[in-house]
């Protein structure tokens, strides 16, 4: 257990912890941590060790490894479809809602939020503007484990969430996500149309298993894993 602190560049860190990872980013005038990680309730105290900058907490989405560190805060941005599946797992504060263009500017630092439905309805991705960069939450991964099983994910959301990330993929030249290998080229969004779309079909039959009691497909897109549900492809 414990968290690694790893810096990008002199106003961003990635916090690695048991196999997710959260962002501190800083502007001129503010700190956003962008999660809090799985095993980390100590989320704010190692933020507040690299900054003194007033500290604001972004959640990509409301799945418990990305939460652990939440209650430190009073207030938290999600998009408001989020915020079912967050008070389910127990979270804590007040919801300020952030919706699909938003902009939150850390002073100098402009971040926009693009809306990602499908692995979760109230995902959202982060653009830093200026760096370039497109820090995605769970719906892009490299060589990871993309869960897509369960009542609040669903299959068909989340290929047209990667169709409209793929017509804005000219605003980033790297994209970090919170699992797996990192950077993740964003050649990846259009594999993973494509495989999502196969998975959907049924082309891509996946391997039946069982995991938190749920039956599940186990789909092996090649580059990264989806878990699926059963119910998603035309062959049952």
């Amino acid at each position: 257990m414990g968290c690694e602190v790893v810096p990008m560049n002199e106003n961003t860190w990635r916090i690695e912890n048991e196999g997710v990872r959260f962002f501190l980013l800083t502007g001129r005038e503010k700190a956003l941590l962008i999660d809090t990680g799985m095993t980390a309730p100590e989320a704010r105290k190692i933020a507040e060790g690299l900054t003194d900058l007033p500290l604001f907490l972004l959640n990509t989405h409301a799945d418990r490894d990305h939460i652990s560190g939440n209650g430190a805060f009073s207030t938290l941005y999600m998009h408001p479809a989020e915020e079912e599946h967050y008070r389910a797992a127990g979270g804590a504060g007040t919801v300020v809602p952030i919706r699909d263009g938003d902009e939150l500017d850390l002073g100098d630092r402009p971040l926009r939020i693009i809306h990602l439905p499908g692995h979760t309805p109230g995902s959202v991705a982060v653009l830093d503007v200026k760096h370039r960069v497109l820090i995605s939450g769970d719906p892009i991964q490299e060589d990871g484990r993309i869960f897509m099983f369960g009542a609040h994910r669903n299959m068909g959301d989340y290929i047209e969430s990667l169709v409209r990330l793929k017509g804005r993929a000219d605003e980033f030249d790297q994209i970090w996500p919170s699992h797996a290998t990192i950077p993740v080229s964003p050649a990846r969004i259009d594999d993973l149309i494509e495989g999502a779309g196969k998975v959907l079909s049924g082309e891509i039959e996946g391997r039946p298993a069982q995991l938190f009691g749920q039956d599940i497909l186990v789909c092996d897109l090649g580059f990264t894993v989806l878990l699926g549900s059963p119910t998603d492809t035309q062959n049952d």
